[in-house]
């Protein structure tokens, strides 16, 4: 039983470390030193937390992230840098519970210690980098106050019932292993997002037109499919795609149809095969969204408040999507299709 306490208290410090290193290390030393708390016979290799050095290091880093966590996209730097620190750090404080026992367990210990530290870095960095998209820095502070109370009362869990501590903390690693792959698609889409902003042409708002011919990889896969022999009237590809059976996160490309004005189509490829989702334009409302890193298609039904369906393209092919939700909303109101003219000819007839 003392055992399984002991590797209770190492992976949930490990755990906590991974959400905030310096918080956890200072806290630890704080109550060890005032003698806060009393440490059980079988925990005093952690008295060295207790050193006055390493509570006043510790406090002054915490204050650095406390400052840092509050600020956009400071927060995400600051969680890149600590992408080997807070693992290492875990593996070090688990590695400091139990004792140094003989090399082989040091090793199995700093390992499981380090890997959990790293899976509650990742979960708390990506939710980090998605509160970025908004450039308002509240949901930043709420996020930070929120951490830090997680592990100051992951602490007295550990400290309380450290067998009950490691059980929430399992359960939480299986959350993320669970949701694990959109919160990975998740941080891929936005890292992209921000560097696609960053490198945008300055000459990204100019007129664009919409591009009629699929691209390579699926066009044989639409050829194939298409038993009615319906021609393509625009494709373009989005980086991301949010709505009723369409997977969260995954690129595809959007297809309107000259034949039938109402229907748009989504493909986009999973395991290897493209698929193909029919979206139905009838009575719906199409609107463009910008965002702090994004352009937003959205669609609405009729009668409903929020978008059934979110098209994420990069902040540069703003044209595009306005583009995009002028066409759609001209098949979406026109009672006789298709059209004699087309957009352009009807503007350039004008002029």
């Amino acid at each position: 039983m003392d055992r399984l306490n002991l590797l209770s208290v190492a992976l949930g410090l490990a755990a906590l470390a991974g959400i905030n290193l310096y918080l956890t290390v200072f806290v630890t030393g704080l109550a060890i030193h005032f003698q806060w708390i009393t440490l059980a016979p079988q925990y005093q290799s952690l008295e060295i937390l207790g050193n006055p050095w390493i509570i006043g290091i510790s406090g002054g880093l915490y204050l650095l992230e406390f400052l840092a966590d509050k600020i956009p996209w400071v927060d995400s730097i600051w969680d890149a840098v600590h992408t080997l620190i807070r693992p290492i750090g875990g593996a070090l404080l688990a590695i400091q519970v139990l004792g140094h026992p003989s090399p082989a367990m040091t090793t199995l210990i700093a390992l499981c210690a380090g890997g959990t530290s790293l899976v509650s870095h990742t979960a708390k960095a990506a939710t980090r980098l998605a509160s970025n998209t908004s450039p308002e820095p509240f949901s930043n502070i709420a996020l930070s106050v929120t951490e830090d109370a997680v592990v100051l009362g992951g602490l007295a869990f550990i400290y309380h019932n450290p067998l009950l501590a490691l059980s929430i903390f399992a359960l939480a690693i299986f959350c993320f292993f669970y949701f694990a792959p959109k919160i990975l698609r998740a941080m891929k889409v936005k890292i992209w997002l921000a560097w696609q902003k960053l490198n945008a042409r300055a000459d990204g708002s100019l007129a664009a037109k919409l591009p009629d011919t699929l691209p390579s990889g699926l066009s044989a896969e639409f050829a194939r499919q298409n038993i009615q022999g319906q021609t393509i009237a625009w494709a373009v590809p989005c980086i991301s795609a949010r709505g009723r059976r369409l997977p969260s996160n995954l690129p595809g490309t959007l297809i309107a149809l000259n034949e039938d004005p109402r229907k748009l189509l989504f493909v986009e490829r999973r395991r290897g095969r493209a698929l193909t989702q029919t979206l139905d334009l009838r009575g719906a409302t199409v609107a463009r969204e910008p965002k702090f890193l994004s352009e937003n298609l959205t669609i609405t039904p009729e009668g409903q408040k929020n978008p059934k369906y979110i098209f994420i393209f990069p902040r540069s092919e703003a044209a595009v999507v306005s583009k995009i939700v002028d066409d759609l909303r001209l098949r979406v109101n026109t009672p006789i299709w298709p059209l004699e003219k087309t957009i352009e000819e009807e503007v350039a007839a004008a002029r």
